[in-house]
C-alpha cells in the first residue's frame, strides 16, 4: 500500500491550486505573485524559525517550521519538483536506494 504522508497530501493540493488557481487561496496568491514572492516568503519563514529557536519555544518553532515547509513545497511545485524527488535525495545521502 501507498501511503501518504502529510507533506505528500499537502503537495497535491498545492500543485492542484497551481494549476487551478482558484480565487481566495493564499496559494495562489503566491504563484501569481511569481518566484520573487515565494522566495521572499521563504526567507521571512527562515528568519522567523531562527527567531523562535532563540526564544526556545518548542510550538513556536514547530509552527514556524511548518510554515517553512509549506513555502517550500510551493516553491519546488512552481519548479515542477515533486518532494519525492527532494526525499530521493536524501535517500541517496544515507546510502539507500529511492524508491
Amino acid at each position: 500500500m501507498n501511503e501518504q504522508t502529510v507533506l505528500t497530501q499537502l503537495e497535491a493540493v498545492i500543485r492542484q491550486r497551481k494549476a487551478e488557481r482558484p480565487e481566495g487561496s493564499y496559494t495562489t496568491t503566491l504563484f501569481d505573485g511569481g518566484l520573487d514572492r515565494i522566495l521572499k516568503k521563504i526567507g521571512e519563514e527562515a528568519g522567523e524559525i531562527i527567531i523562535a529557536s532563540k526564544n526556545a519555544n518548542p510550538d513556536e518553532i514547530i509552527y514556524e517550521t511548518a510554515d517553512f515547509l509549506y513555502h517550500l513545497l510551493v516553491m519546488l511545485a512552481y519548479h515542477d519538483i515533486p518532494w519525492r524527488d527532494v526525499e530521493n535525495e536524501l535517500q541517496r545521502r544515507f546510502g539507500n536506494r529511492p524508491h
